[in-house]
């Protein structure tokens, strides 16, 4: 990141650091307080005059002085511009409005340098809150053309803003500057990426857009497209997911190992069992390994269509492989059984596990203890249940489960 103090524009002598403060614009202590309580506690004193408010500022803190340029941004009314794409269209004095925040940003950033972040996401946050988008992505353009990057706080609160006003142009724009910036984007940023498409039903643009970022980032593997597919099954948009992965192998990037492991949860949390055995197929053939959670995947999903011959085989197929069966396989595999009845398999299972050293949950507890009761063994699910107490602190709870971002 370049330095800001290389990049600030030195003002031409006389001109004022304030200049839109005129007498048709002057803005007294309430109404700043009005709007800028929360960020900072101003301490200027009322003011009769021009030259006297002036004087006021100049004595006031560094840190205030960022806030005024935003100021006449957001006193300007929504209604005197109209934008078919806020990211692409903006009047001249829009133009000037933003340079005049760049260069008063830029300004703050040299002196306080440690404040760029808070200055930068204070200004997008504010744009975007007052729907002031073609703004935002003006300025956004401009600090990113300074080699100026926002956090993923500030771009999260552009991708939002953009998907929420419909305006794909800039929910695209801003995702990839943000991408290439190489800002670290959480879930939250892909999330907000595919609820943007919600309204659409053409999927030729997100073909392309995936297809750019591809190039973009080929150097990362599919991780990128992984995570794009991801968040839109997480939206509720698995067509649009799997219209994704269908078009992976035309990319610069191959599916991996996480790329099928996702689909085949998506697949199986959709109930679409054939297809997931179908793609399970493929990854084989596509000479990809599987691994602990690709089982685990598939047994979760079979165990809930009874399909447990197949369970049986994959158990198999994974020791063959060399990979150890965990607490999430033998909760498949118990779970599986004891609803079909067939509580001796499930009991087995359940042993084998314990003597594998492998800690149970209550949960694998609870089940066995309530299938018990309706096969009408009543003395051994009390056996059972009484165990489950006596381990109580050394078990796993579901807290354990929970997945970090």
């Amino acid at each position: 990141m370049i330095a800001a103090s290389k990049l600030v524009k030195k003002l031409p002598q006389g001109v004022s650091k304030v200049p839109f403060l005129s007498n048709s614009c002057l803005i007294n202590q309430s109404a700043i307080k009005r709007h800028f309580f929360w960020a900072r506690k101003l301490s200027i004193s009322t003011c009769t005059s021009q030259s006297t408010y002036a004087n006021s500022i100049t004595s006031s803190s560094v840190k205030v002085s960022w806030l005024y340029p935003i100021f006449l941004i957001l006193s300007t009314p929504t209604a005197s511009y109209q934008v078919a794409s806020s990211s692409t269209q903006a009047s001249s004095s829009e133009k000037e409005d933003v340079d005049e925040v760049l260069s008063q940003i830029l300004s703050a950033i040299e002196i306080t340098p440690n404040s760029s972040i808070e200055i930068c996401t204070f200004h997008i946050e504010k744009l975007c809150k007052a729907k002031k988008l073609s703004y935002a992505s003006r300025l956004q353009q401009s600090l990113h053309n300074n080699h100026i990057f926002l956090s993923p706080h500030a771009y999260n609160l552009l991708l939002e803003a953009a998907g929420e006003e419909n305006d794909v142009d800039l929910l695209l724009q801003v995702f990839k500057d943000a991408l290439v910036s190489g800002v670290p984007l959480n879930s939250t940023s892909f999330i907000n990426l595919a609820k943007g498409f919600t309204k659409m039903t053409d999927s030729v643009l997100l073909l392309r857009f995936v297809r750019e970022l591809s190039e973009l980032t080929f150097h990362r593997g599919a991780t990128v497209v992984n995570r794009i597919i991801v968040a839109f099954a997480a939206c509720g948009q698995v067509d649009k997911a799997l219209v994704v992965f269908n078009q992976i192998e035309t990319l610069k990037c191959k599916p991996d190992l996480v790329t099928y492991n996702t689909v085949l949860g998506i697949l199986g949390r959709t109930s679409r069992i054939d297809e997931m055995l179908q793609e399970f197929g493929f990854m084989i053939e596509a000479n990809i390994v599987p691994d602990i959670i690709t089982y685990n995947t598939l047994l979760n999903n079979l165990q809930k269509v009874g399909r447990l011959d197949l369970c049986l085989e994959l158990l198999k197929e994974m020791s063959e492989r060399g990979i150890q069966a965990d607490l999430r396989t033998y909760t498949a595999m118990i779970e599986g059984f004891g609803r079909s009845g067939k509580i001796e398999k499930s009991l087995q299972l359940f042993n084998e596990m314990k003597l594998k050293q492998i800690r149970p949950s209550i949960y694998i507890y609870r089940s066995l203890v309530n299938y018990l009761k309706k096969m009408g063994k009543l003395e051994l699910s009390i056996t059972l249940a009484e165990e489950m107490s006596a381990r109580l602190p050394e078990l796993v709870s579901p807290k354990d489960f929970k997945r970090k971002d």
